[in-house]
């Protein structure tokens, strides 16, 4: 019974160990290589372990190239993998760049693919060049008409100016700043509508297309629409702001009116104070002259008699003026 168990532990013991050797030691992935013609030592595969290397990661692309007819270093491989790029993608683009007899190295594919670009999407976009469409640029002709363009841009990536090449951004830039200048220098919108393929070879001859990762092959423009009318739109902006201006300056003129009538007011009546004042000193003069004996009684009426038939003159003449103006008004009735 004694030796029963110890067999039993000893074959338990000997299942763990042979688990962990396993989990550690890739025997199947090894088994895999090597009757794929991939010529792998179990020591680099458990060297991979000790890196922190995937094994199959890099194991399987390797089967994949070498399959396709690609003679590759799985030192490089494992360097690109250890670097933080994708192996198995760089490997499908180099396939795919073969197929479509590309010439792609290696490193160059790896380059690109630590550039952060999808790889093989560049190669096939290169086989299969890609449609860009801009959105709705809008432009002015010489005449103020607006002229809305929307255009669709074919391009091929350059597979070597792919890293350090600007993208789809700058491409859509440029199309859309060509097409302002070609439209804006059009004398009136209705040459852009009646030739729309002039913005199309005006703009493909200004190489849009250098220091980008693409290479454009045509411009064709989608779409034309009229927009607004911005030269009347800035005629009738600057009219309004002329007839703002015109109203200001009167504005200011009738202030400064206003304030000469103040002044004039407060003119005469200064002058009204300093006469009511001045009558207010001649019976004091008279007084006084009367007392001093230069001023006798019958002077003193006689100039009061004046004044009164002064006045009384003044008032029939007045009624005089009314009664002909009222005459007048009743002829004309």
């Amino acid at each position: 019974m004694t030796g029963l168990v110890s067999i039993v532990i000893l074959v338990a013991v000997v299942f763990i160990l042979l688990s962990v050797f396993l989990s550690f030691v890739p025997l199947g992935l090894w088994f895999t290589a090597y009757f794929s013609g991939v010529r792998v030592g179990i020591g680099t595969l458990i060297g991979m372990r000790f890196r922190r290397v995937q094994p199959i990661r890099i194991v399987n692309p390797l089967i994949k190239a070498t399959k396709a007819g690609l003679d590759l270093n799985i030192d490089k491989l494992e360097g690109h993998y250890l670097a933080g790029g994708d192996v198995n993608s760089v490997i499908d683009a180099l396939i795919a760049a073969q197929r479509a007899e590309i010439n792609l190295e290696f490193e160059r594919a790896a380059a690109i693919d630590l550039a952060g670009r999808e790889v093989l999407q560049a190669v096939q976009v290169s086989v299969n060049p890609k449609v860009i469409e801009t959105p709705k640029i809008a432009a002015v002709a010489k005449d103020g008409i607006e002229v809305m363009v929307k255009a669709r841009v074919t391009v091929r990536a350059n597979i070597e100016r792919l890293v350090g090449g600007a993208g789809e951004e700058t491409i859509i830039a440029r199309v859309g700043e060509g097409i302002v200048t070609t439209v804006g220098s059009a004398d009136s919108h209705k040459a852009v509508l009646e030739n729309p393929d002039l913005i199309s070879r005006t703009v493909l001859t200004k190489g849009l297309d250098a220091g980008t990762a693409y290479e454009i092959l045509s411009i064709d423009i989608a779409d034309i629409d009229i927009g607004r009318n911005i030269g009347a739109q800035l005629q009738t902006d600057q009219a309004e702001a002329d007839k703002r201006i015109a109203q200001a300056k009167a504005e200011e003129r009738r202030a400064m009116a206003v304030a000469k009538e103040q002044e004039m007011i407060a003119a005469v009546q200064e002058m009204r104070a300093k006469v009511v004042e001045a009558e207010a000193e001649v019976p004091k003069a008279m007084a006084t002259a009367l007392r001093e004996g230069k001023l006798g009684v019958l002077d003193y009426y006689n100039m009061k008699n004046t004044l009164a038939d002064t006045n009384m003159r003044e008032a029939i003449a007045g009624a005089t003026k009314e009664d002909t103006a009222t005459k007048g008004y009743d002829n004309k009735k």
